[in-house]
């Protein structure tokens, strides 16, 4: 993985090789990264361009081999912690040495990716994974160990906020004294969830997320498409690298998402002080449950682009308007007026509850249902004079 593979962040990245070239790599660094904006792949990155030897700024000149052994996860110096649950492969005590195969695919394919990405991988997307005790006993019993190739030896924990309290205790002397030349690389999405114990033993690095611009051009380079709808699509990516792939992914599905939309809309305007409608509602959200979670908050997220555009269309920010719909009886100029100032907050909260409880296994029926019933209300809310 080289540092030029990683998009933006090129503060952390002179950061990171600094420590290096000084000689002054802290033992023990946190990674807080809001999602997709590239912790893994940078970590990987920085911790090649250690190992290898590697020089002038890039992972280059230095030990080739190395490099190879790198790129394909598979440095005999170089480990891996993540979040685990039992499977059909592995019914009992679940550690990361025994997914191996599956996280090097995971990084290969996804390296922005996030955890629903890696438990789909897994086959786990009903249950969650956690690093227990026995990851932390595995990690001490690695790091403890002579290094193979006689230099440092870096572990890194990708979603160290899964580490439950048992194992976060266990690792606390080894993340204040590690053993020479060892380095510990944890990686947040959720500084808050991290235990202050461990906080307090780790230089904290923040990534930040990813420039509308960046987004864009990375897009048109990596995945060869045209400025317009590399624009579009880092648009509605707030920042995130693996939404901007997502959303490429599923731009197909954007003309039956703004049928489902428009039905939600039409039905929820209707429903209010109109008892029979709610059936109507019932049997929308049962519609939209009965595919899996990624269509799920896939819709939701252009939802939710879609009722900002409205806004911007509201207040008359023709310009940043992207959205133009399929559906020749839907004006979206009459839409607008019903989406301002008094209602959006309320609207864009519920519309992310919504996306969090579905993301954590929630009664998808339930959630689109009361969902619905509160866009009734918010709908017909009026704009503060």
């Amino acid at each position: 993985m080289l540092f030029s593979d990683i998009i933006d962040q090129e503060t952390v990245k002179k950061q990171l090789i600094y420590s290096v070239k000084s000689g002054r790599i802290p033992h023990a660094q946190l990674f807080v990264a809001p999602k997709g904006t590239g912790a893994l792949p940078l970590a990987i990155a920085y911790a090649q361009y250690i190992l290898c030897n590697n020089q002038d700024g890039e992972n280059q000149n230095g030990d080739q081999a190395c490099n190879i052994k790198v790129n394909n996860l598979s440095h005999a110096d170089l480990h891996f912690a993540f979040p685990v649950a039992s499977t059909d492969k592995v019914k009992k005590h679940p550690v990361s040495d025994l997914f191996l195969d599956e996280w090097r695919k995971f990084v290969k394919e996804n390296p922005y990716g996030d955890l629903l990405n890696w438990y789909a991988q897994l086959g786990i997307e009903n249950k969650q994974g956690q690093i227990g005790v026995d990851e932390a006993e595995a990690i001490v019993k690695k790091l403890t160990l002579k290094s193979y190739e006689g230099g440092y030896k870096v572990m890194i924990i990708w979603m160290a906020e899964k580490l439950n309290n048992t194992a976060s205790n266990k690792l606390l002397k080894l993340i204040e004294e590690p053993p020479n030349k060892t380095i510990l690389l944890l990686i947040t999405e959720n500084q808050e969830q991290i235990i202050n114990t461990i906080l307090s033993r780790c230089q904290i690095i923040t990534l930040k997320p990813l420039s509308e611009n960046h987004i864009k051009n990375a897009l048109m380079a990596k995945q060869q498409i045209t400025e317009n709808e590399a624009v579009k699509i880092a648009h509605q990516a707030d920042g995130n690298w693996n939404k901007a792939i997502h959303i490429l992914n599923n731009s197909n599905k954007d003309e039956q998402f703004e049928q489902w939309f428009i039905l939600w809309i039409r039905t929820a305007f209707k429903a209010k002080g109109n008892a029979s409608v709610i059936q109507d509602l019932i049997t929308w959200s049962e519609t939209i449950a009965s595919n899996n979670r990624e269509i799920q908050k896939s819709f939701l997220n252009y939802c939710l682009q879609f009722f900002r555009q409205a806004l911007l269309k509201n207040y008359t920010a023709d310009s940043l308007i992207y959205i133009k719909p399929y559906t020749p009886s839907f004006d979206l100029a009459k839409f607008a007026p019903f989406i301002h100032s008094g209602n959006i907050l309320d609207i864009t909260n519920e519309m992310n509850d919504a996306i969090y409880h579905i993301e954590r296994n929630g009664n998808a029926k339930i959630i689109l249902l009361d969902l619905s019933i509160k866009l009734t209300r918010l709908l017909h809310q009026k704009e503060a004079v």
